[in-house]
């Protein structure tokens, strides 16, 4: 069994890819800001992965990094932080990597790298990367993907990037949390725009499948080395549909009304504005960004082709099971 780094190991994605390769045998060491755990199983480490020297020493003795650890902020706020975590810490993970003999580099990308604000209608891989500027976190894990995938082949690294897109599911820390406090104040009764537009969504352990299957075939000179791969549950649904769904089945109050799509981004581009003048940190994210109004308000759903033909990927659990579980996992 190989010896695995899993950087963000207390996160969502990595909590459960942490224990899912436990369970597989693996010898695994978890890297986070977070504190550690009193599991025994695992060499939990707090590391902070700006820092060059730390980074070094985390990566000694590993045959394997799974690098999902980021920082997620959508405003245009905080770009300073987001550049340094996203961008500069897979730069010194690469480096340590490389240095440590490390065999196998795969990279928790994001399918906003490919997002320009305009539809994307079962898009695949060979789009390329975004043109424009969205926010610092797109902008961010553009580089880093590209920094990734670039050292693929350099003193036998084999890297790979995996794109998933909302991913949701029990522990999840950010997305469906924000939803629920907003539902239960009462703030949730309005939806963006018409509400059509179809959005892909990825159950937790869908991604985490795609995750160990990357692991399991990459190599120098094999199919996977160097490339991404769009991971989703390829189902896509509208987004509020997808929204009142969790609703309903929470018994929480539904939605009822509709804001116009440009008076919201109007807003968004406010709050943001005002932001920046007053906060340099910027508040926690809260999903009213203009980067968020915009990927609400067009179609963006991707094909799995690639990874089901390459990786050998088969979403187990639909977006309805995982719904289900979801739910039942949550106190409301």
């Amino acid at each position: 069994m190989a010896s695995i780094l899993v950087t963000g190991g207390r996160g969502f994605l990595g909590a459960q890819l942490v224990t899912r390769l436990v369970e597989l045998g693996h010898r695994v060491r978890a890297a986070d800001l977070a504190a550690t755990s009193d599991r025994t199983d695992i060499d939990y480490r707090r590391v902070d992965i700006t820092d060059p020297q730390a980074v070094a020493l985390l990566c000694e003795g590993i045959d394997t990094v799974f690098h999902t650890a980021s920082l997620v902020h959508t405003r245009q706020s905080r770009a300073e932080s987001i550049w340094a975590v996203n961008l500069g810490g897979t730069n010194n993970l690469l480096a340590a990597s490389q240095a440590a003999g490390v065999r196998r580099f795969v990279y928790v990308s994001s399918a906003s790298v490919v997002y320009e604000g305009k539809d994307i209608e079962n898009g695949d891989e060979r789009l390329g990367y975004a043109g424009l500027s969205q926010a610092p976190y797109a902008d961010s894990k553009i580089a880093a993907e590209k920094a990734v995938l670039a050292a693929n082949g350099v003193r036998e690294l084999a890297t790979c990037a995996i794109r998933p897109h909302v991913v949701f599911g029990p522990g999840d820390q950010r997305f469906l949390p924000a939803l629920l406090q907003h539902a239960k104040a009462g703030r949730l009764k309005f939806q963006i725009g018409a509400g059509t537009w179809l959005s892909d969504f990825t159950y937790i352990s869908n991604l985490v499948d795609a995750l160990v299957l990357a692991q399991e075939k990459l190599a120098l000179g094999s199919p996977v080395a160097g490339q991404p791969y769009f991971i989703t549950n390829g189902e896509p649904i509208p987004f509020w549909e997808f929204v009142r769904k969790l609703l309903a089945r929470l018994s929480l109050p539904p939605i009822r009304y509709r804001i116009p799509r440009a008076l919201a981004y109007g807003l968004a581009a406010i709050k943001e504005d005002l932001t920046g003048l007053f906060s340099k940190a910027g508040p926690a994210e809260d999903g009213l960004s203009r980067f968020a109004i915009r990927y609400m308000c067009t179609h963006h759903y991707f094909s799995i082709a690639k990874a089901e033909r390459e990786l050998g990927y088969r979403p187990a659990i639909s977006v309805a099971e995982g719904i289900e579980r979801t739910c039942t996992s949550l106190k409301v």
